[in-house]
């Protein structure tokens, strides 16, 4: 059997945009609460979807969605969210339209309550990433227990569209979980990032 190839990129980054998101963001501790709020919608309206169709209307998110301003977002009303449904700029979905929604007004009691999205998010991994050794992309998990602690806690609190899939996947792309394979040139670097928490 042949040994794994170094320096691989992960196997599902495969487009442009893929690629660009996988070298630059995917896994990168992120500490910043807008940035937070940012991936909470995006991996919301990528339930059912391939996140390349999340991607590739990311920046029409941006400007429907205030630039990601979940005290913004948390003001919306009927018709703001009537007038997103015709928006071809995103995923023109009432039920993830009204989550963004609501996720923002849930968004807003967390940081009133620890401070900061930052800080109530962090807490579940002590506030550094979980460092996992995956060499094959079957090892990586959809969820696991932390995740699964998480989903409820936020529920919880009010958030929908969390499930654990969600939620691991969020895990992921804001650096809470290091799962870039080990044969990925990104795991040493992102795990370097980690580390320096």
């Amino acid at each position: 059997m042949n040994a794994p190839a170094h320096d691989t990129r992960c196997p599902w980054a495969r487009t442009p945009e893929e690629t660009a998101y996988h070298d630059h963001e995917w896994g990168v501790p992120v500490r910043d609460d807008r940035r937070h709020f940012e991936f909470l919608v995006l991996e919301g309206a990528q339930a059912g979807l391939s996140w390349l169709t999340v991607l590739r209307r990311r920046e029409g998110y941006r400007s429907a969605f205030a630039g990601f301003d979940p005290a913004a977002v948390a003001a919306f009303d009927e018709s703001r969210m009537a007038a997103l449904q015709q928006d071809t700029r995103i995923i023109r979905n009432r039920l993830k339209i009204a989550s963004a929604v609501r996720n923002a007004r849930a968004f807003l009691r967390v940081q009133e309550e620890f401070g900061s999205y930052d800080s109530y998010i962090w807490r579940f991994t002590g506030g550094r990433p979980v460092q996992n050794q995956w060499r094959s992309i079957e090892e990586v998990p959809a969820t696991t227990p932390l995740s699964d602690r998480i989903s409820r806690d936020m529920k919880q609190r009010g958030f929908n569209f969390v499930g654990s899939t969600i939620v691991y996947a969020l895990m992921q792309a804001t650096g809470m979980v290091n799962d870039h394979l080990v044969t990925c040139p990104r795991h040493a670097p992102v795990r370097a990032l980690g580390e320096g928490m």
